[in-house]
């Protein structure tokens, strides 16, 4: 088994790229003119969806990076670089701005028929970040306990961004404009000094190597 450390690591990175406060005024954009039996529903079938995208990965990450020769190190580089550009999009509301436009476009061109699996669960929720995310992570999580561990992971931080799917409304309004940009900047601070480490380690690897 990994360390609480290593635990808890996962957790707040997973939770920071999944965004709950920052995604949940996407969510009540995506689902406008839904009842609310309506919008648990697609919040739901989104999560679900997200969770077995994102849960493939876990599982079978590294070993697609070994078929297509890429090692671990080398993913933890880009990655963490990566992850360090979406920081950056959050500390300045770069990110925001670009994942309400992209739900904009779709509302208008299709409205809410499959919203649930396209923009919700991807990209919005299994997107790049998260997917490179659980990828990194999950070289940490190496044997079989290890990996449901961190399924279980995945499991608690979806539950929570489903929770704040189905209390978007109240969120919103609890938060407003401005709690959101503190708290998303906070938390895109914190992904910048986590993806800083994922980077340092990949080199560190690349070089011991």
């Amino acid at each position: 088994m990994v360390s609480y450390d290593a635990l808890l690591n996962a957790f707040v990175t997973l939770l920071v790229m999944l965004d709950p406060p920052g995604n949940a005024p996407i969510f009540l954009a995506l689902t406008i003119g839904m009842s609310r039996a309506e919008r648990i529903q697609v919040a739901l079938r989104g999560c679900v969806t997200a969770f077995i995208i994102l849960t493939v990965f876990a599982i079978a990450g590294s070993g697609i990076l070994k078929v297509i020769g890429i090692t671990i190190p080398a993913f933890r580089v880009a990655g963490g670089l990566l992850l360090f550009w979406i920081a950056f999009e959050m500390v300045f509301e770069k990110r925001q701005e670009r994942r309400e436009a992209s739900a904009k476009k779709v509302v208008t061109k299709d409205h809410i028929r499959d919203i649930a699996a396209f923009p919700l669960a991807i990209p919005l929720i299994a997107g790049p970040g998260s997917i490179s995310a659980t990828v990194l992570l999950s070289s940490t999580y190496s044997t079989p306990l290890e990996r449901i561990e961190l399924i279980g992971i995945l499991f608690a931080v979806i539950a929570i961004l489903f929770a704040a799917f189905v209390i978007a409304e109240r969120l919103d309004r609890l938060l407003g404009e401005s709690g959101r940009a503190i708290l998303t900047r906070l938390l895109g601070v914190l992904l910048a000094a986590l993806s800083v480490q994922f980077v340092a380690d990949g080199i560190k690897a690349l070089i011991q190597a």
